[in-house]
C-alpha cells in the first residue's frame, strides 16, 4: 500500500505524549524544533505519514533556504542536531516511507534540495540517481548494562582519571542558574583557543537550547566544581525515551589536570540510564572511545532537483574543513 502525507499547521499541531512514538527523540520535540527555529532562523514542518488513509506516523524537519532556494532539512549540518527524520510504527519500512517522502518534498512541498539523517534509517540505497547517501559516524554507548560493567568497558586510563577527580575533590552540580551559557562558552573558547580555532556556533545558539529545551527536564546541563568551588568544565546532555546525547562539552585547560570530564560523562552515563536511556550517542571523536563506545553508522541522505547543489555543498564543506587544518597548522609549537 503506498504512502501519502499531509502537511499540518505547525501552530496549531497537537503534540502526543513523547511515548506515543517509542522511536521518539528529544531532537524531534517541539521544544527541539523551536531551539532551532530561534538559533538558525529556520520554519518547522510537520508532516503527517498516512497509508491506506490511516496516520502510520509522522515527519519532522524545517524549512530554510540557502544559495537563494528553498531547503527542507531533517536536520542540516550546522544545526548543532545529528538527526531528526521520522516517527512511525513498528511494523513501517523507514526505507518505503523515505522513497515515497522525498517526491512529495519536492513536488508538494516546493524544495528544490531536501537532506534527512534519520537514526534508525537502515544503510542502504535507494536507487535513485538524485539521492546521494553519505555516512555519518557517530560513537555510542550502550547503557543497558549494569553500572559495574558500564564502568569496567572503560579503559584502565579513564576508570583512573574518574577515581583522581573524586580523590581530589572534583564534584558534579546539576545547573540551573542564568549564568551556565555564558560559563560553558567562556570554557569552550578556551578550549578552541588552544588550537587558534573559535567555536562553531554562537553562545546565543546555547541559550536559545536552555531556553526552549531546559523548562522540559530534557537536557542534563552539567558543572564540575574543584574542591575549592571553582567551576572549572561543563557539560550539555540532552536525552528523551530510550537515547541520550552528548551536545558540548567544555572545560579550562589549566584544571584538565583534575580530570573532571571524565568524571563529568560517567555522571551523565548513570543520570539517563537511571532515567530509562539504553544509548548515549557521543558523537565523533576518537578520543570518546575510552568510554567503552561502539561505532555506529548512519546515513545522511541528501536528494537535489538541481544536482549541482551537492556539488557545491561538498565543495563548502571542503574549504571549511580545509581552512581550519590551515589555521591549526599556523600555530607555533613550543619547543621542548
Amino acid at each position: 500500500m503506498a504512502f501519502t502525507f499531509e502537511r499540518l499547521e505547525w501552530n496549531s499541531f497537537v503534540w502526543r505524549s513523547p511515548g506515543e512514538f517509542e522511536d521518539r527523540l528529544v531532537l524531534q520535540t517541539r521544544e527541539w524544533l523551536s531551539f532551532i527555529a530561534a538559533a538558525y532562523g529556520a520554519t518547522p514542518v510537520i508532516c503527517s505519514v498516512l497509508e491506506g488513509g490511516e496516520r502510520v506516523g509522522f515527519f519532522t524537519g524545517l524549512f530554510t533556504r540557502r544559495f537563494g532556494i528553498r531547503i527542507l532539512g531533517s536536520p542540516m549540518p550546522g544545526w548543532t542536531t545529528p538527526y531528526i527524520g521520522f516517527n512511525l510504527a513498528e511494523d513501517i519500512s523507514r526505507s518505503q516511507v523515505l522513497d515515497a517522502f522525498l517526491p512529495y518534498a519536492h513536488s508538494t512541498l516546493g524544495c528544490a534540495h531536501v537532506e534527512v539523517r534519520d537514526r534508525l534509517l537502515p544503510l542502504e540505497s535507494t536507487g535513485n540517481g538524485r539521492v546521494a547517501w553519505e555516512p555519518y559516524e557517530t560513537l555510542e554507548l550502550d547503557l543497558e548494562p549494569d553500572e559495574d560493567e558500564l564502568f569496567g568497558r572503560m579503559t584502565s586510563a579513564c576508570r583512573r582519571a574518574i577515581r583522581k577527580a573524586e580523590k581530589v575533590g572534583v564534584t558534579m552540580e546539576e545547573a540551573s542558574d542564568a549564568g551556565f551559557a555564558d560559563d560553558y562558552y567562556e570554557q569552550l573558547k578556551d578550549v578552541f583557543a588552544k588550537q587558534s580555532l573559535s567555536p562553531k556556533y554562537s553562545v546565543a545558539t546555547v541559550r536559545a537550547l536552555i531556553e526552549h529545551v531546559y523548562p522540559t527536564g530534557n537536557v542534563l546541563l552539567l558543572r564540575a566544581r574543584s574542591a575549592e568551588g571553582e567551576s572549572i568544565a561543563t557539560g550539555i546532555f540532552p536525552g528523551l525515551n530510550k537515547t541520550a546525547y552528548f551536545w558540548g562539552g567544555a572545560s579550562w585547560r589549566e584544571h584538565q589536570i583534575l580530570r573532571p570530564n571524565e568524571a563529568m560523562f560517567w555522571y551523565a552515563m548513570r543520570y539517563w540510564k537511571s532515567r530509562g536511556a539504553t544509548a548515549m550517542d557521543l558523537g565523533a571523536g576518537e578520543y570518546k572511545r575510552k568510554y567503552g563506545v561502539r561505532d555506529v553508522t548512519v546515513p545522511h541522505v541528501v536528494s537535489s532537483r538541481l544536482p549541482g547543489l551537492r556539488t557545491m555543498r561538498r565543495l563548502a564543506k571542503v574549504m571549511y574543513s580545509s581552512e581550519r587544518l590551515r589555521r591549526v597548522a599556523r600555530v607555533p609549537t613550543r619547543s621542548r
